[in-house]
């Protein structure tokens, strides 16, 4: 049987000293390097359990842009412990040579399909884990992911609200991607959908896994990588998966101190750069150490397809190659936290894009929301 202990439940009991970012490593050798292609803007926070109509605001694990109207939509993953599942709408002024100070518009409460807001796990029902949302802008609407809970029977799902959070329908993941009763095979608890990112012609989403199912691999270690990673690709039109690949995490930066304590990385976040290229956010923590956030590129015409594979082997399919974009804890940044958040910001007057990430506090005073935005120097490759 597999153990697992939440990220959130170590993150509480490690000192403030411990989450920190962890400089000076080199990068895996399966991985590709690149010269270091974003440059530091600026950096701001939203005070810890800050007051906002009502709700406590913290958990903000996804984030996008809609560059029509200017708005940002933070996603925060409270489980509707502090407040209803919800998102938050804010401004978000980001120059090149300065990132504003975040100004919360609106709090939207998530909505079942039944049209009533999510329960709390106490009250019971469908609780939701919210931790990926992308701005769909053909349709002016959002699609969200949830992580669902193993040790609830809940599966993780991909929806779609409109932008007063009323549900408007669910897309039909691969069956491979549920929670099963059983030690050898699906989701492990936590480690679901993590990533979400929608294609440029808006005909396409890509749902990433944090780590491998478990028929298809361990999770990292300090001295092994992990499994793959599956990222499905879901047809907008039809709501059903059409493609899938296969990422291989880097092992765990550093050895958690004391040994045997609490260390773990995966893929936080996605992002699209064009029609096949992706940015994959890598976050590990390592207890006694701190943080490490690492931003890869890969182009998704590289790998296998992997969809109707019901289990991975190194014989039977090809992962991506991935490169290193930057490494942040080498870009300037005051600390590194728990990223989870990414999206493009408005483009500069050079014409370069704006990469803005936001990290996920846990609603724990050793940690903090910050928003964190740099100037993107692309690279084809």
């Amino acid at each position: 049987m597999e153990t697992y202990v939440s990220r959130r439940r170590w993150l509480g009991w490690a000192g403030a000293a411990a989450l920190g970012g962890l400089a000076g490593c080199a990068p895996p050798r399966h991985a590709q390097t690149d010269p270091a292609r974003l440059r530091l803007i600026g950096e701001a926070r939203l005070p810890y359990r800050m007051d906002f109509r009502g709700t406590v605001v913290g958990g903000l694990s996804g984030l996008d842009h809609d560059p029509s109207s200017g708005l940002w939509f933070a996603l925060s993953d409270d489980r509707s412990d502090h407040a209803p599942a919800r998102l938050y709408t804010l401004r978000l002024d980001v120059t090149a040579q300065a990132l504003g100070s975040p100004e919360l518009l609106d709090v939207i409460t998530l909505r079942q399909p039944n049209g009533l807001p999510y329960p709390s796990q106490r009250q019971g029902g469908e609780v939701a884990d919210p931790e990926a949302i992308r701005f769909v802008p053909h349709t002016r609407t959002l699609l969200w992911t949830s992580e669902g809970d193993g040790k609830l029977g809940l599966d993780p799902f991909l929806r779609e609200v409109d932008l007063s959070g009323q549900h408007l329908r669910e897309f039909s993941l691969p069956t491979h991607l549920s929670m099963r009763a059983n030690d050898e095979a699906g989701v492990r608890n936590n480690l679901a959908l993590e990533g979400l990112a929608l294609t440029p012609d808006g005909r396409g989403a890509w749902v990433a896994m944090e780590a491998a199912l478990k028929q298809d691999g361990p999770i990292p270690t300090p001295s092994a990588p992990g499994g793959p990673c599956r990222i499905t690709l879901m047809d907008m039109a039809s709501g059903r998966a059409v493609r899938q690949c296969s990422y291989i995490p880097d092992a765990i930066p550093a050895s958690p101190i004391p040994p045997g304590a609490w260390a773990d990385n995966g893929i936080s976040e996605i992002l699209m750069v064009d029609a096949h290229r992706m940015l994959v956010l890598e976050r590990a923590y390592m207890m006694g150490v701190g943080m490490s956030l690492r931003l890869y590129q890969v182009d998704t015409r590289d790998g296998s397809n992997t969809l109707d594979l019901p289990a991975l082997r190194a014989d039977n399919h090809r992962p991506l190659r991935k490169t290193l974009v930057a490494d942040l804890a080498q870009l300037g940044l005051s600390r590194l936290d728990n990223t989870e958040g990414m999206a493009w910001g408005p483009r500069l007057p050079n014409g370069h894009r704006t990469l803005v990430v936001v990290s996920d506090d846990n609603f724990n005073p050793l940690q903090i929301t910050q928003f964190a935005a740099f100037e993107y120097l692309d690279s084809p490759t």
